[in-house]
C-alpha cells in the first residue's frame, strides 16, 4: 500500500520501521524541529531522524490548516495515512484525502483514556490492563470507530517507560496485521459509557506526599517515570524516584525504615532506582554510597 506516515516521538518509531519494511511509504509527516540543549540548536524529532535514516521523504509543517498544505498532502495520492502520536490536528480535507482515510494507533483501550497521556494515566489510576487500538479517525479527539484492539496486563513493577515500549511494539504488530485485510475489517463505534480523558501530565503532580497510601505512591513513581519523575526533597536537594515496589513495613509517613524503604500513610515502598540532581539514575546501593539519608523524608 502507498502510505503516508504521521508521527513525532519515540513511540511512533517502531511502527514507522515496521511499515517501511512491508509497504511503500510515500512521505513521513512529523512536527518541526524544536530548539533544544544549552545552545538551543534545532533538534529533529525522533520520527524525522528515523525517516531520514530510512531514506524516506519528510515534511514537518507547523500546521495542516492551510489550503497549500492540504493540497500538498492530497497530491501524494496515498491509499491510507497511519497516524501515531503525531501531535497536530488533522483537518477534514486531510482526513478525506487518502483512499482508505486515516487510521490512528492509540495507546489505550478506547474509550478509556482518550487524549494526550494514556500510558501515564493508566498506571496512575491503577488500571489492571491497557492495550492499543487501531481507530478510524474522525474530527473528534480519539472518538472514531475501532478497527482492531489488543489488550495486555500492566505488570506490578512496570513504569511508563516500560509500558511505552511494549505498547509501541504491539501497535506495530496491530497495524501490520490490519492493512492486508483492511476492506474486511468492521469499524466498531466506541460506546458512550466508560469515556475518560488522559490529560497531559503537569509537573505539579510529581512531588510525593508520603501521607498517601503505598499503592498510590507506588503508582505515582512508576507512572511518572522517567518524565517528569516523582520526587521529594532530601537535604535541600530534589531527588527523583524512578522505580519501586510495594514493601512490608509501617511507620510515620516518610520514615526511612531501612535502605531506601520508606513508610507511607499506610504500608511502605521500596525504591529500586533513584536519581540525584545532575547525576545518573542509580540502584539503592550506589545511590546510598556517600549520601546520608535522614531518618524521615518530608
Amino acid at each position: 500500500m502507498k502510505i503516508v506516515f504521521m508521527g513525532t516521538p519515540e513511540f511512533s518509531v517502531p511502527v514507522l520501521q515496521a511499515l517501511a519494511v512491508a509497504h511503500d511509504i510515500v512521505c513521513v509527516y512529523c512536527q518541526p524541529p524544536r530548539p533544544a540543549g544549552r545552545g538551543k540548536a534545532l533538534r529533529p524529532t525522533p520520527v524525522q531522524r528515523a525517516a531520514e535514516g530510512l531514506g524516506l521523504p519528510v515534511r514537518h509543517p507547523s500546521s495542516l490548516r492551510s489550503a497549500e498544505e492540504q493540497a500538498a498532502f492530497a497530491r501524494l495520492k496515498a491509499d491510507i495515512a497511519v497516524v501515531v502520536a503525531y501531535g497536530l490536528i488533522l483537518p477534514q480535507p486531510v482526513l478525506d484525502a487518502p483512499a482508505f482515510g486515516c487510521v490512528n494507533i492509540h495507546a489505550s483501550l478506547l474509550p478509556r483514556w482518550r487524549g494526550a497521556a494514556p500510558i501515564h494515566r493508566a498506571i496512575l489510576a491503577g488500571d489492571a490492563q491497557t492495550g492499543v487500538c487501531l481507530m478510524q479517525m474522525d474530527a473528534g479527539l480519539d472518538t472514531g470507530p475501532v478497527l482492531l484492539r489488543a489488550a495486555t496486563p500492566i505488570l506490578p513493577e512496570e513504569t511508563t517507560a516500560d509500558l511505552h515500549d511494549r505498547l509501541s511494539r504491539m501497535g506495530a504488530g496491530l497495524v501490520l496485521s490490519a492493512l492486508p485485510r483492511l476492506t474486511s475489517l468492521v469499524p466498531v463505534p466506541q460506546p458512550a459509557d466508560g469515556v475518560t480523558y488522559a490529560a497531559k501530565i503537569d509537573k505539579s503532580e510529581a512531588r510525593i506526599d508520603w501521607h498517601a497510601s503505598a499503592p498510590v505512591i507506588d503508582r505515582q513513581i512508576r507512572g511518572l517515570s522517567p518524565f517528569p519523575g516523582a520526587w521529594c526533597a532530601i537535604a535541600g536537594e530534589r531527588v527523583k524516584f524512578l522505580r519501586c515496589r510495594l514493601s512490608d513495613g509501617q511507620g510515620a509517613p516518610g520514615a526511612v525504615l531501612h535502605g531506601l524503604t520508606i513508610a507511607c500513610g499506610t504500608g511502605a515502598v521500596e525504591i529500586t532506582l533513584a536519581q540525584r540532581e545532575g547525576r545518573r539514575p542509580a540502584a539503592p546501593e550506589d545511590f546510598l554510597r556517600g549520601f546520608a539519608m535522614p531518618d524521615r523524608l518530608s
